[in-house]
Order: structure tokens, then C-alpha cells, then sequence
């Protein structure tokens, strides 16, 4: 039978439960157990797929075309696996499925409540998703107290009665702020935080304390007693080098214990690859300089998949990954030279919508006449596309219609448009209600013999990777790219994958998110080619 550790939030929230679910989803892992992860998130959005950048951070695709929260990337980079649509669920989602079973009859003409009708919804959700695995861990979006979390804390308390007490653990995050002006580290906003907890119902088995401070053994003794947990599930949690060091510090303060006591098991995590891997990214023997494009530098949470990524790469290459920021606005001001300036490659990320596209066409022009190794990322390959036909081809009028529905050159078109004209109807495609279709989730493609992305991916004549966007690379333009030295180097469908330049050492494009599919343990490979790129440009 499942087990499943809940993870909840108090006193403020971005605490980090997302990076504590992970640890400790990893250390199970590493012990051999099969492991899931599960996020719960309180909103009454169905989805992140119609929030903005800069109000949710990053929305992160599965496998399956569900757009989630950014934790399930977490999630996925953590434990190695692919996650799907049942591991992210909201409260949008909750009422949407019991409105839908009410107006079907489904309820027999009773009166819908939140308890037991939401409850129940949610608590079938957490059991599915913990099918066919060893643990299942949980968490629980918001802080406690959310008056929108109060039916996911209900279901929280009523699965530990419907399943055997043994399998059900709940862990605390909270905080132990220290006040600078008393030199004191206090305790009193975590204790209420798990009287409010237990007047829900819930008792947790342990307190993970985020603090800025070592948490002395007699304040670990006071939390304790004060909130009826162990003295060893009392872990402490400080800020660390890198998220990855997380579960060797959890390790080192004995969270094996507790863990192990409460549910009557061994465990003995084989953490030594992880070790080096972290070693290297926190005392790394090189550095390289990457250009990193785009224009949501205000908040870098919406581009956190692609930024771990490159970390990843960065471990795998005993390499510090030195991120220089690019504002693509302050580009389009001052141009490529004096804001990417001796970057030892560039990157140009993904996105939505006119503003800096301007300045992104600057830095792909750069990149290509100046050698430079470049990666583009969905709308950085398509911008390479209208770059290389306005200035190679001197096509002055190329653009997406994204840009200019009215160009005369539409080098970049709708996806509505590829299927009208070649009846394909194979994609797994996506009608947002707001409208306009989205290619979303994983496609396979074909890499060309000879290319970079061949090289790259290795041996398979077929990969898949992961989509998010409205707009493809016009096959129309297919032939004249060609002939003009740019080669399509990945294909899928008829759908342009990638293209790269003939003398260009390594410019590649890619219409995928090759972020979507890169974990510490197995760095995605054109990612981690680029930064190899880019530390033999140094």
C-alpha cells in the first residue's frame, strides 16, 4: 500500500516546501522506493496556462500537455522521472470536475457540499496519483490559515482515518525568524502556526525549520515539547549553496531517522553521484559567460526550468554557469555589443507577445556573424529564422504574423494554418480560452544525419521533447533557407524542429523546450552541448 508524507506551510509562504518535497522525495528515492510527487495548489485557476510571467513565475509542461506549476519541474528535475497532469491539481480543477458530475446526475440529486462532496473529489485526486508507488509525497500549496486551503486540510485529516495511521506522515515547514535588534532567534510564530494546524485536526510527526540562524539544541527542545513532535523530527533548514545541496543537509540533520521510526523501514540512500554532481556545481574547476536573452528579467522565475538547466549541464561539466543577463529592450537602446559584450555564448529564451523582439534579432545577429556559440529556444529559433531571411536573404519584409498578421513574408505562421493546409491532424494541440490554438506536451522529431543536433542526441533515429506555442517555422521557406546555407537539421510531421548554419561553428535553434526535460542526474543534451560549446569559446 502507498504511503503518503504531507507537506504543509506556515507563518508566511515561499519557504521552499516545493525544494523540502523534493529532498525528501529524492532521499527516498536513492533508497530504492518508488516515488511520486503531488502539488496541490489552492487557486481557483484551473491552470497557470493563462497567468501572467510575472504574476505565477514559469509554467512548466508535462509530458502529457498539461500546463502546471513550476514545483512539478522541481519535482521532475529531482527525482529523474516524467510527471503528468494527475500530479498538479488546483481548486479550479476540484469544483470544475464536481460541477460537471452535478449538472450530469452524477449525484443523484443531493444537496453538493464542501464536505463530503469537494473533500471527496480531492481525496480520490491524492489517491490516484499515488497508484503503484511506494510513497506518494504531497504538498500543499499556500500557508496554514488560507482560507482556500481549508477543504485540501480536511482531506488531509480524513485520509489519515481512512488509511492505516502507519502510512500517513505530516511534515511542517516553517519559519524561525531572527530578530536582529534582540539577537534572538524566535519560536512563537511556528508554534502558532501548529496550533492552528491542530485545531484543523492535523498533528505534524515533524517541524522542517527554514531559519537564517543554527536553531541551538535548547530552542530545538522548546519546539518539541511546545509542538508535540520528537526532539530528532525537529530538522533544521538553512539557506544553501544550491538547491540541490538540500537533501545532503536534511541527511546530515538526521531527517533518516524520523522518517525511518515512523514508518518502520530502512533507509540507506545511496547519495554519491548526487554528491558529486553537487560538488561540482558549488566548487566548480571552470567558468563560462552565457548571454542569457529575453525579457522577464524582472522576475527570473519564468525562466527557472531553463536556468536549472544550464546548471545541470554546468555539474555534468565540473563548470560554473555565469548567467548574464540581457534585457532584450536595453538591446534594441544600445545594441548586441555593449550589453552581451564578451559573453562566451548566447542564449535567446522563449516568450509571448511584440515587446523586445526588436532587440532579440540584434543578439541572434550578433551571435551569427561573429561566431558565437547560440542557442534559441522556441522563439529564439523562430527569431533566427526572421533574422537569417531579412539579412541572408534579404527578405526585409520577413516576420511571425505572431508580430504582423499582414506580412508579406510570413516566415513564422499559426498553428491552425499547417493543419488547414496539410490536413495533419495528429497534434495534440490545445484551445485556450482565451483564445488561439497551442501546441503543447512531447512530439517526437528527427534529427538530420551530420548535424549538430544529431551529434548532440546521440544514436536514435527518434527523440521527443516538449512543446509549448502558437506559432511554426513555414515550410513554405524550407528550400530557400536551404540554399542560402541554413540547414533544417530536425523534423516532425513536416513540423520544422530545429535549424542550424552551415559555417557557423554552432548556432542552433530549436522550436521545442528542451528545459522541460533536464534533471540533475541527466542534463538534456542539446543544453548540455551548448554549454560545452561555450567553455571551448573561452
Amino acid at each position: 500500500m502507498t504511503k503518503f508524507i504531507f507537506v504543509t506551510g506556515g507563518v508566511l509562504s515561499s519557504l521552499g516546501k516545493g525544494i523540502t518535497s523534493a529532498s525528501i522525495a529524492t532521499i527516498l528515492k536513492q533508497s530504492g522506493l518508488r516515488v511520486s510527487m503531488l502539488k496541490i495548489d489552492p487557486y481557483l485557476n484551473v491552470d497557470p496556462g493563462t497567468m501572467s510571467p510575472l504574476e505565477h513565475g514559469e509554467v512548466f509542461v508535462t509530458a502529457d500537455g498539461a500546463e502546471t506549476d513550476l514545483d512539478i519541474g522541481h519535482y521532475e528535475r529531482f527525482i529523474d522521472a516524467t510527471l503528468s497532469a494527475q500530479n498538479n491539481f488546483t481548486t479550479g480543477q476540484v469544483y470544475q470536475s464536481v460541477i460537471k458530475r452535478e449538472r450530469e446526475g452524477g449525484y443523484l440529486g443531493k444537496t453538493i457540499q464542501v464536505i463530503p462532496h469537494v473533500v471527496d473529489e480531492i481525496k480520490n485526486r491524492v489517491l490516484n496519483a499515488g497508484e503503484g508507488f511506494d510513497f506518494l509525497i504531497v504538498e500543499l500549496g499556500g500557508t496554514v490559515g488560507d482560507i482556500e486551503g481549508l477543504p485540501f486540510m480536511e482531506a488531509i485529516r480524513e485520509l489519515r482515518h481512512d488509511l492505516p495511521k502507519t502510512n500517513t506522515m505530516n511534515i511542517h515547514v516553517t519559519l524561525i525568524p531572527y530578530i536582529a535588534a534582540a539577537g534572538e532567534l524566535k519560536t512563537k510564530p511556528s508554534q502558532h502556526s501548529v496550533q492552528e494546524l491542530r485545531r484543523i485536526g492535523i498533528t505534524p510527526h515533524m517541524l522542517v525549520c527554514r531559519t537564517e540562524q543554527p536553531l541551538p539544541k535548547d530552542l530545538k527542545r522548546k519546539l518539541a515539547m511546545s509542538c508535540d513532535v520528537n526532539y530528532d523530527a525537529v530538522i533544521e533548514c538553512g539557506d544553501a549553496a544550491s538547491i540541490y545541496q538540500v537533501p545532503l543537509n536534511f541527511i546530515k540533520e538526521g531527517i533518516l531517522n524520523p522518517i525511518s521510526n515512523h514508518f518502520n523501514i530502512k533507509l540507506k540512500p545511496n547519495m554519491d553521484k548526487w554528491s558529486t554532481l553537487v560538488k561540482h556545481i558549488i566548487l566548480p574547476q571552470h567558468e563560462v559567460n552565457i548571454a542569457f536573452v529575453g525579457k522577464y528579467l524582472d522576475l527570473k522565475e519564468s525562466y527557472k526550468s531553463l536556468t536549472e538547466a544550464l546548471t545541470h549541464a554546468g555539474a555534468h561539466l565540473n563548470t560554473k554557469i555565469n548567467i548574464n543577463w540581457c534585457d532584450s529592450e536595453r538591446i534594441e537602446d544600445v545594441g548586441a555589443y555593449e550589453v552581451i559584450g564578451n559573453s562566451d555564448a548566447v542564449l535567446v529564451a522563449g516568450g509571448f507577445g511584440h515587446r523586445g523582439v526588436e532587440g532579440k534579432l540584434k543578439a541572434i545577429q550578433y551571435a551569427r556573424e561573429n561566431k558565437i556559440p547560440y542557442l534559441g529556444i522556441c522563439l529564439g529559433m523562430q527569431l533566427s529564422i526572421v533574422e537569417y531571411c531579412r539579412n541572408v536573404l534579404e527578405l526585409e519584409d520577413a516576420n511571425s504574423v505572431e508580430f504582423n498578421a499582414d506580412a508579406k513574408n510570413p516566415v513564422i505562421y499559426l498553428i491552425d494554418e499547417f493543419i488547414d493546409q496539410s490536413g495533419e491532424k495528429q497534434l495534440r494541440t490545445h484551445e485556450s480560452p482565451m483564445g488561439g490554438t497551442m501546441r503543447l506536451g512531447e512530439y517526437p522529431f528527427e534529427p538530420k544525419e551530420g548535424t549538430n543536433l544529431k551529434k548532440a542526441y546521440g544514436n536514435d533515429d527518434i527523440y521527443y521533447e516538449r512543446h509549448r506555442h502558437r506559432y511554426e517555422a513555414n515550410p513554405k521557406y524550407k528550400g530557400a533557407l536551404e540554399k542560402a546555407g541554413m540547414i533544417i537539421s530536425g523534423e516532425s510531421n513536416g513540423l520544422i524542429e530545429a535549424v542550424e548554419i552551415e559555417d557557423h561553428p554552432w548556432f542552433v535553434g530549436v522550436q521545442f523546450h528542451p528545459e522541460f526535460t533536464s534533471h540533475l542526474e541527466t542534463p538534456n543534451p542539446i543544453i548540455l552541448e551548448f554549454v560545452n560549446q561555450a567553455t571551448k569559446n573561452i
